[in-house]
């Protein structure tokens, strides 16, 4: 049964409060928006070094490049579908990529020191002299170069020998944590376009991914929309038959049931710091979980 009453509050929200990205993005996946708004508008968040900064990352204000905020806009170009008039984007990032910044240890660094002089999360607070290496958004940003660096360039070889050291450790290691769980994710899917991959076997790390999510989902609804927990529509995908689809149609029932008045749902975590600016940040993520929330729901026809 579809709830346009859902789907009208919270497209109210997104009309009095969203930034011009979210708007952008709100647009295109529910109004027959263009991809090259969205491109448009996420081209003023590229730095010349052609990374992103300015706080596209809505818990992080620095404004300079990160691994972090490149990552979350490349998220955003992914799902538009990579289109053509985003090259000249898609080519910077490759250029801060391969420039060696904010990479060590054979990872790009999760936090980075300049995160220090801008309001910020405390997880993005760096309490390290260079910045701290992870896969976290590594692996994810090794996929994207799979399927986007030149095949004879370094920095191909660079993702290769990420991903076949990642995918390996997975395999050997286990891997709780979500948010890196979901770097995994996002490199199966980039090589999924690779007919010739032989650097892991495919179809080993698929089932390997896929039994850990449904291992770390968590299974007590009540704490879904209460506190900071893996909800099966993190690793959601229209199609998806991975994940326990019993459990994910509970939490869009519930996710119906907890949207708020004015259209948004509860964001549940702090920044943990006193910059006055979360206020503004809590705002900018409602959007951001509406346009994730009203995907989710419409994939069950529920909206």
């Amino acid at each position: 049964m579809k709830n346009t009453d859902v789907f009208e509050k919270a497209r109210k929200f997104i009309y009095r409060n969203a930034r011009p990205i979210e708007f952008a993005r709100w647009k295109y996946h529910f109004e027959n928006g263009s991809p090259e708004e969205v491109v448009k508008i996420l081209a003023m968040y590229q730095n010349e070094d052609g990374g992103f900064g300015h706080a596209l990352e809505a818990d992080n204000w620095n404004v300079n490049s990160t691994p972090i905020t490149t990552w979350t806009a490349i998220t955003y170009l992914r799902e538009i579908g990579f289109p053509n008039c985003a090259d000249a984007i898609i080519q910077g990032i490759l250029n801060y990529l391969d420039s060696g910044k904010d990479f060590a240890e054979g990872k790009w660094f999760n936090v980075v020191v300049g995160n220090n002089d801008y309001p910020h999360a405390i997880w993005w607070e760096c309490k390290e002299p260079a910045g701290v290496p992870d896969d976290n958004p590594t692996v994810s940003l090794a996929g994207f170069l799979l399927k986007f660096a030149d095949k004879d360039s370094n920095l191909y070889k660079k993702a290769e020998e990420i991903a076949s050291l990642a995918v390996n450790g997975f395999m050997e290691n286990g891997l709780e944590e979500f948010h890196t769980l979901r770097c995994y994710c996002e490199l199966l899917h980039y090589c999924e376009d690779i007919e010739d991959l032989t650097i892991f076997d495919r179809n080993a790390f698929q089932t390997g991914l896929y039994e850990t999510i449904n291992r770390i989902v968590c299974r007590e609804p009540e704490k879904w929309f209460t506190e900071y927990v893996c909800r099966p529509s993190m690793f959601w995908e229209k199609g998806c038959s991975y994940i326990d689809q019993d459990l994910a149609e509970k939490e869009a029932d519930m996710m119906i049931d907890r949207q708020l008045s004015d259209g948004s749902f509860p964001v549940t975590w702090q920044w943990w710091t006193e910059y006055k600016e979360y206020e503004i940040s809590e705002n900018w993520w409602k959007s951001c979980q509406i346009i994730e929330n009203m995907l989710y729901l419409r994939g069950f026809s529920k909206i």
